[in-house]
């Protein structure tokens, strides 16, 4: 899977079943996207399900091809694993590869080549051509006479470039701007690029910046004749960024031939390794993608085994809220603990326990004290939200049933939603989907899910939420049953998380589910079958 940025688009790319076909999908987190995710989870209920029973829909498994189609695009299902410990820190930074070489020398197709080989999720390949710096007038006005010089370092925004190379390398949310090459401008919309586990960058001038050197953890110097570099770039500007053959020839000659003899061939000496021909080279391709192979293996690590295995015994934390058990609340969860409870009763009172529990959350946001008129012509001194906004996240599917409530008592409220699985092979949660509000960093976040075991896929979820550059101090995570495990490993990660939910259980079995427990929420608020066989995940019995 790969994320193209260097164009207007995010792509998504992979191999599948030893055949490489060009397929993409919008895969931004904030805003784009937005009938991918629809189309995704196609299968599941909507909130307000109907009573018939339906199959319960598994993850995919090795057995079947990592993918979905839709109507519109084929969007591949990989998840991603864990790329921090159970402190919830960044554990394992991407590993970057840079991609250095002479205009239209095969830097793009050699990366898209390491990409086919390389044949694991979530690759972002990221283009320096998207760096170019925004022109002034008269810089404008010598483009368009083909009198401006774009293959000198100082055409590039080196300092943009080395803050969003080191972002994406840390795991964080980033945005990418996207350059017009026929306006030479930068359009008026980023791209928001999120989560790798490889980072491929490309472009002249990837050699030439000290700053950008220490962020590349491999180097690679694609070089190719300088004839057949002329012929290619023709074709190019010409068909696919309008530029007339007189003008191409007279840029090459003044700028783009002495711009590499200067610039760009002397930083073949800091490269790892040199690909004479290109994306022809199968021999030095090979090299690369093993040794690439090597350092993720260096880097793989486990959280739901250890986080199962750790905070034995220790008191509740303070961030921790638990509803008052009322004979009413009592009440609502014997009904829906109760196994031969059906269907209808399960979805009616577990929406009222949900309704109860929003509204105990909203108690805990910071009100500041306003006065408002009444009709009466008098005076009332009352509250209001001290903040810009409120946002709800549910992690799919059974958080998303808490939706409905939260949208009845939160006027407007916006929505995201993660999409949290885990992986059958190694019992670890893998994001597979994630879209989230725009400027979701400003907001209070209410994260969501109808139970959490362990707590891996709410540490997921949390980190994400951080990621994105949302205060730690402004997630509340709730949850209908929380077993103490979940609660412990939430807290011990991010002690500053608003921890609510209306009971906690005490035991978690060899199997992490609750005990004693509400069952698979998810399958039970559906009417989804879960087979016997089948290992939970984040659907009602998180791990």
């Amino acid at each position: 899977m790969a994320v193209n940025v260097s164009e207007a688009e995010v792509q998504i790319q992979q191999k599948e079943e030893g055949e490489h076909d060009d397929r993409s999908i919008s895969r931004s987190d904030s805003g784009s996207g937005e009938d991918s995710l629809d189309s995704l989870l196609s299968h599941r209920c909507p909130l307000t399900p109907s009573l018939s029973p339906r199959k319960r829909t598994t993850s995919q498994s090795k057995t079947e091809p990592p993918l979905l189609r839709t109507n519109k695009r084929t969007i591949y299902t990989a998840g991603r694993p864990p790329w921090y410990n159970v402190t919830g820190t960044t554990f394992k930074e991407a590993f970057v590869i840079g991609l250095c070489g002479g205009s239209a020398s095969g830097k793009t197709t050699v990366a898209n080549k390491i990409i086919e080989a390389l044949d694991v999720p979530w690759v972002v390949l990221l283009s320096m051509d998207s760096f170019y710096k925004v022109l002034s007038k008269e810089a404008q006005e010598l483009a368009a006479r083909n009198e401006y010089n774009f293959d000198h370092p100082d055409a590039f925004d080196f300092e943009l470039l080395v803050t969003v190379l080191r972002k994406l390398k840390k795991g964080k949310s980033i945005k990418v701007p996207v350059y017009d090459f026929t306006s030479h401008s930068r359009r008026k919309e980023w791209k928001t690029v999120y989560g790798a586990n490889v980072v491929i960058f490309e472009g002249i001038l990837a050699f030439a910046n000290k700053e950008l050197l220490k962020l590349l953890d491999m180097k690679v110097f694609v070089d190719t004749d300088s004839d057949i570099r002329l012929v290619r770039r023709l074709k190019r500007d010409i068909m696919e960024r309008g530029r007339d053959i007189t003008g191409v020839i007279k840029q090459y000659n003044k700028f783009v031939k002495p711009s590499f003899e200067q610039y760009i061939e002397p930083t073949v000496q800091v490269a790892d390794i040199v690909v004479p021909r290109g994306g022809e080279n199968f021999v030095a391709l090979d090299l690369i993608v093993q040794h690439v192979h090597s350092q993720l293996e260096k880097r793989e690590i486990t959280v739901r085994s250890a986080l199962a295995s750790a905070h034995q015994g220790q008191p509740l934390p303070e961030t921790l809220s638990v509803m008052e058990s009322t004979p009413q609340v009592r009440g609502m969860h014997t009904i829906i603990r109760n196994k031969d409870t059906n269907r209808d009763e399960f979805i009616f009172y577990s929406k009222r326990l949900m309704r109860l529990l929003i509204e105990h959350a909203l108690s805990f946001l910071p009100l500041r004290p306003v006065s408002v008129e009444t009709p009466q012509g008098t005076i009332y001194e009352g509250k209001r939200l001290s903040g810009k906004r409120i946002t709800g996240v549910s992690i799919l599917r059974a958080g998303e049933t808490m939706e409905q409530a939260l949208m009845a008592v939160c006027k407007d409220i916006r929505l995201g939603k993660i999409l949290i699985q885990t992986n059958h092979d190694t019992g670890e949660p893998e994001l597979h989907y994630l879209r989230l509000p725009k400027d979701i960093s400003e907001d209070y976040v209410i994260l969501m899910d109808s139970t959490v075991s362990t707590g891996a896929a709410a540490l997921m979820a949390v980190r994400v939420l951080l990621d994105h550059d949302v205060q730690e101090d402004k997630i509340f995570l709730l949850s209908l049953l929380m077993a103490e495990m979940g609660v412990h490993s939430v807290a011990y990660a991010f002690p500053k998380v608003r921890i609510i939910t209306t009971a906690v259980d005490k035991k978690v079995n060899d199997e992490f589910h609750i005990i004693p427990g509400i069952g698979n929420f998810g399958d039970r608020y559906f009417g989804t079958d879960a087979p016997s066989d089948w290992y939970e995940s984040d659907e009602g019995m998180d791990y």
